[in-house]
């Protein structure tokens, strides 16, 4: 079994690799084991999937469930995970720092800290605070045996702020404040992407989104990382709702099709 000191180690040695980490986002404890028994790498969770799962919407999780999900996570697999932690559920950097703790203690190989505060008016932190939370984060992630890969989360496209400028300049911050990662979710033209890349020295994270380029043009614009957030898991809950659409209109079972398909999957994955 390898120790989290190897699965952290594990986990920022694949960012130096030739083509980009392909890293999907489990869900649960069952989708994290079946997207390890088809060759994935490394795997994170999903604040919005996690949060679907207990009838919720994204931003509705706290710290502890969170930092749970995360461990129950972890104890599945032997792969190296990176957990989804929103803002680090604080806003000043000592609150950071206080969720990392807790993030190194669920056995975790990375985390994530975003520079969305959650509110609707002026919804991104003031970047000097940005960069100082970044840094909490980071001085708690590379202070001990364990180098916690921290990835450090420009928010602006997702909020309204679609301002590439603006968003280089925090990831650049990000980047000397102690960030192993950096990623701007919701960029998803090549040429800003590409820009993006050429600006920093560290590691570049896409969020997979409609319009994304394939993975073979984000290779070739140097991008390190590809991860697709909730999209798996709501990919699984459209199909449980077309199955009950079709049992409650239709009185048909065509969703069995999909379910000997699914039930092979999990044999194969759960079996092993």
């Amino acid at each position: 079994m390898p120790t989290q000191t190897d699965k952290a180690e594990r986990f920022l040695a694949l960012h130096q690799a030739g083509q980009p980490l392909l890293m999907p986002n489990p869900w649960d404890r069952g989708s994290a084991r079946l997207l390890a028994s088809l060759g994935f790498a490394a795997l994170a969770t999903t604040s919005s999937g996690f949060a679907a799962t207990l009838g919720r919407l994204d931003g509705s999780v706290t710290r502890d469930e969170a930092i749970g999900h995360a461990a129950w996570i972890v104890a599945g697999t032997d792969l190296p995970v990176s957990a989804d932690l929103e803002n680090c559920f604080a806003d000043d950097p000592g609150g950071v720092a206080d969720t990392v703790r807790l993030a190194l203690g669920a056995g975790l190989a990375g985390c994530s800290v975003e520079d969305f505060a959650g509110r609707d008016e002026d919804p991104i932190y003031d970047p000097a605070l940005a960069a100082e939370r970044v840094a909490a984060a980071a001085e708690v992630a590379h202070g001990g045996p364990v180098h916690l890969v921290v990835t450090a989360r420009a928010e602006n496209y997702l909020h309204g702020k679609p301002y590439l400028a603006d968003t280089i300049a925090r990831l650049q911050s990000y980047q000397e404040a102690g960030a192993d990662v950096l990623f701007a979710p919701g960029v998803t033209k090549l040429e800003e992407i590409a820009e993006l890349v050429r600006s920093v020295d560290r590691p570049v994270n896409v969020l997979a989104l409609p319009g994304t380029p394939p993975v073979a043009e984000l290779a070739g614009a140097g991008v390190k990382r590809i991860s697709v957030g909730g999209a798996f898991a709501f990919c699984a809950l459209d199909g449980l709702a077309q199955a009950a659409r079709e049992l409650r209109d239709q009185g048909s079972y065509g969703y069995w099709d999909r379910a000997r398909s699914g039930g092979a999957a999990a044999r194969a994955a759960f079996g092993a």
